[in-house]
């Protein structure tokens, strides 16, 4: 059955809720100058690492990665299954408190933060246990529900920009390659096309569309970085942990019955993360009922998402989370470049056996 349309959403709302939320502070606190040239170096690699996944993953058309690795030996699953539990377990623990926080500072000041995760991980959970065909309907409900209040808070957030803040355009030393911060900002990458290689034995889709749309996602990552620094320069906005939520939360509009827009923005995101939250559980329950076949996909995921629950109360500031994010930097890397690498190749070792039996 094909479901490029779901696909195409689904990589798109889980983007754009790193996008905004992440990204943009990653990129300007990594350079003080040319942030153009480090968004592109992001962009073009991500590109790079989708096709190379959804190259190899063309080579099995009937198989996930799970049978892909198991295919070769159990070596291979457990050389590259097992970092990418840990990995994705961690991006939900960090996704899980980050968001909980912004939500404690913007919205509910009174309430004790572990009741936002609680809900955060309860809603997220409720929606993966119903497989993934009702997280692909959510999707596409969240996005006709939400998507146009993105649009409405990027057009109004050209407010009070000013180009002369483009300037300098280039960074001559490329410093930035580097820095903590610029490392980190591929976690807005590194995750989100997993999901592909999980659901080809349910669904199918375009991989030409899927690459028009990660060239149509370009402008979202300038304007997450380039509008705050254009607002308040980069001086003042390389101070923000979340440059693009400061900015919302600078524009006001007379006719507007609400305050501030940062409600329209912060409740798109909010439900974008669940339903990233809620992916990333369904692939890590995938993963791990192959592993444990006796027990029940819902059971496991139930378990992991308590984990993740318990291991984000024992996270108590945003600085245990950047250390967190800082020691997963070589996971990180592992599944962003190694894990699509490894597909590719074993997809064109299986093809070049397959021409060699047939010869």
């Amino acid at each position: 059955m094909d479901r490029t349309l779901h696909v195409v959403l689904m990589y798109s709302l889980t983007k754009l809720g790193f996008v905004f939320f992440f990204y943009s502070g990653d990129i300007i606190s990594s350079t003080t100058e040319g942030h153009w040239v480090a968004i592109t170096l992001g962009i073009a690699l991500n590109m790079l690492m989708v096709w190379a996944y959804m190259k190899g993953l063309s080579f099995f058309p009937k198989q996930d990665i799970i049978s892909i690795y198991v295919g070769i030996g159990k070596w291979a699953a457990v050389l590259f299954l097992l970092p990418l539990v840990f990995y994705l377990i961690v991006v939900n623990i960090v996704t899980i408190q980050a968001f909980s926080q912004i939500i404690t500072l913007v919205f509910l000041a009174n309430t004790p933060i572990w009741a936002i995760m609680g809900l955060i991980v309860v809603i997220s959970t409720y929606i993966a246990s119903n497989g993934v065909d009702a997280i692909f309907r959510t999707g596409f409900l969240l996005a006709i529900l939400f998507v146009p209040f993105i649009f409405f808070v990027i057009v109004t957030s050209f407010h009070n920009v000013d180009l002369r803040y483009l300037f300098p355009l280039i960074d001559q030393k490329f410093s930035f390659l580097t820095k903590p911060a610029y490392l980190h900002s591929f976690s807005a990458f590194s995750v989100s096309y997993l999901f592909l290689g999980f659901i080809q034995p349910y669904f199918s889709y375009s991989r030409r569309k899927m690459m028009l749309t990660l060239t149509a996602l370009v402008p979202f990552f300038f304007l997450s970085v380039y509008l705050p620094l254009l607002t308040f320069g980069q001086a003042t906005a390389s101070t923000f942990k979340f440059p693009f939520i400061m900015l919302v939360s600078t524009v006001h509009i007379n006719w507007l019955m609400f305050d501030r827009i940062t409600m329209f923005l912060l409740l798109s995101l909010i439900t974008f993360t669940m339903l990233f939250i809620s992916i990333v559980l369904w692939e890590i329950s995938r993963i791990l009922h192959r592993s444990m076949p006796k027990v029940k996909p819902n059971y496991l995921m139930i378990t992991t998402a308590v984990l993740i629950y318990s291991a984000c109360l024992f996270i108590q500031n945003w600085e245990s989370i950047e250390k967190l994010t800082m020691w997963s930097t070589l996971l990180r890397f592992f599944v962003f470049l190694i894990i699509p690498c490894s597909i590719w190749f074993i997809g064109l070792r299986s093809r070049r056996m397959i021409k060699d039996e047939s010869a």
